[in-house]
């Protein structure tokens, strides 16, 4: 009978994971965005380059002579373009949805064997995907964000057994990030650092505690003597200080066990394992070479910080809380948990969290970072706080997550969720036409002689030009355009771009500089307010719409 029971508790609980998983793949579909954002465009351009000709590190696209591109997400930009050449727009779209999916089950599945709760982990994940919406988008980002939670998986699983095989997948995974995304692959690093923290502390305070320099020496002294054996009164007091030493550690011991099994707050916990993960991590450091790209992964980050790219994009900048409340919410959690609790968190767990606020305050775009990771603390968190104040209610917990009018109830809540948010994209196209110039594009295409012409464009919507075929100024490949990565010393283009769209220098003054023939942007930008106003005669409008103004400048 008893046995009965356990089968179908067990059973039960497989059912409940399943439908976890069911409703998290249906959210993340809902998520999912139609439109794409411009990165996608010359993702595509770019993929369709690299299956025609291969990686070259020169840029084909401005029509700037001689830059230097690293290709950072060249895997990611040809697996994308085989897609698009295969099933178009439609297959890209399809093909973010599974990633989008695939990452929602990450989340739950990491949380969930971690630390064995289903429902805590169900209910954190649907948080988490809230709070990476916006992160969610045809972009080598989000492979690496699946990437990144099975490396937390992995570290914690080598760290607790030791096995092989966790060690073979986080090198893999060090591969795959260096070959998909290598913008991001020193962060891979950075989420080894808690764990090597926590380690190397533990073993400091074993060294104060327990006296251990002290004894060394005092042993050293005791060895000179006994070889000496000329004073005996003196190794006699050595050995009895000694003596006194290990029985004053003897009662340390005892007394740092129960302060270790029951701490204040913070648990700091000896994993003799990390000397092995932090051989691991240098073993993926190696991962580096193995890529077309030469020294990138390698160079890539110092340069990006070298640069001003980070000081002048929107996702680089620093966070103001006060523009945002689910952060300011999220925060407060932990902070509530940890402080007006009794809940414990472990040192390493505390070294990530901290970290990653603090990134998360230095440039807003780690908050997808910082949710993400985070959500293995987080459940880690209240289940501590919940088995502190009451065990078995945690267990009650998780079986009424196993009633069917709570699954049932749940699935409406999901669904009806899943609908509100995908409702309003049931009419998007894949191209933003208010935000893209796919209607001035044609027109470029049909008229201009592209041989003989130097477009001044802007930022945001340059990778379109590029998917079109356009040669343009500049597009959202920032680096490209700085000199930290160009190769070209004299000409700084991202810097010129972004002193002319903000009117700081006059436009005229640049387009001079770069002998520009024609101009294409926005009907609300900066410069065509100004050209439009003063009626400017250097420039021939060819075309115009609803939301972008084609120019011919016309030299003297």
């Amino acid at each position: 009978m008893e046995k009965e029971n356990l089968k179908e508790k067990k059973k039960m609980k497989i059912n409940f994971k399943i439908l976890a998983i069911v409703l998290i793949g249906i959210l993340c579909i809902a998520i999912t965005p139609v439109t794409f954002q411009n990165d996608t465009y010359y993702t595509i351009k770019i993929g369709e380059l690299i299956k025609t000709t291969g990686i070259d590190m020169i840029d084909h696209f401005s029509w700037h002579e001689g830059l230097s591109y690293t290709y950072p997400h060249w895997l990611y930009d040809l697996l994308t373009y085989v897609v698009y050449e295969i099933f178009n727009f439609r297959g890209v779209y399809i093909l973010t949805c599974i990633l989008s999916v695939t990452l929602g089950i990450s989340i739950y599945l990491v949380n969930s064997k971690l630390t064995k709760s289903n429902a805590i982990s169900f209910i954190v994940t649907i948080g988490v995907l809230y709070m990476i919406q916006d992160y969610i988008a045809a972009r080598a980002q989000l492979v690496t964000f699946i990437l990144f939670i099975w490396e937390i998986y992995l570290i914690e699983k080598f760290i607790e057994s030791k096995k092989k095989r966790y060690a073979i997948g986080l090198f893999a995974i060090s591969l795959l990030i260096a070959n998909l995304h290598v913008a991001v692959w020193p962060f891979l690093f950075v989420l080894f650092l808690p764990y090597i923290g926590e380690y190397f502390i533990s073993i400091i305070s074993d060294i104060v505690m327990y006296q251990k320099l002290q004894i060394f020496f005092k042993k050293c002294k005791i060895k000179r003597l006994e070889k000496k054996q000329n004073n005996q009164e003196r190794l006699k007091k050595l050995k009895q200080e000694l003596i006194e030493i290990q029985d004053k550690n003897l009662k340390v011991k005892i007394k740092r066990d129960k302060e270790i099994e029951n701490p204040y707050k913070i648990k700091i916990v000896k994993q003799n394992n990390v000397k092995w993960i932090i051989l691991v991590m240098v073993i993926c450091l190696l991962a580096g070479l193995i890529t077309p790209l030469g020294d990138t992964p390698y160079t890539y980050l110092y340069k990006t910080m070298q640069g001003n790219t980070t000081q002048n994009i929107s996702e680089h900048l620093p966070m103001t809380l006060a523009n945002n409340t689910d952060v300011i919410c999220m925060i407060l959690i932990f902070l509530a948990i940890m402080t007006f609790t009794k809940t414990k968190i472990r040192l390493s767990d505390l070294f990530m969290l901290g970290g990653l606020c603090y990134l998360m305050l230095c440039t807003r775009r780690q908050v997808s970072m910082f949710s993400l990771i985070c959500s293995v603390i987080l459940v880690r968190l209240v289940i501590n706080l919940i088995e502190i104040y009451d065990k078995p209610w945690l267990q009650k917990f998780e079986e009424v997550f196993k009633n069917l009018v709570v699954c049932i109830t749940l699935t409406v809540l999901i669904i009806l969720l899943s609908y509100d948010t995908i409702k309003p994209k049931l009419d998007d196209e894949y191209v933003n036409t208010k935000s893209y110039p796919v209607y001035a594009c044609d027109y470029i295409l049909e008229n201009i002689d592209l041989e003989n012409a130097r477009f001044f464009n802007e930022y945001n919507y340059g990778s379109y030009m590029i998917y079109r075929g356009i040669p343009v100024f500049i597009d959202s490949r920032a680096d490209l355009y700085a000199p930290e990565f160009s190769g070209n010393k004299d000409k700084d283009v991202f810097s010129d771009f972004i002193n002319t769209s903000g009117i700081s220098t006059f436009y005229e003054d640049t387009f001079e500089k770069y002998d520009i023939t024609h101009v294409i942007c926005l009907k609300k930008s900066k410069i065509n307010l100004i050209i439009t106003k003063t009626k400017d005669k250097k420039y021939k409008l060819l075309y115009s719409d609803d939301n972008f103004v084609v120019y011919e400048r016309i030299k003297e």
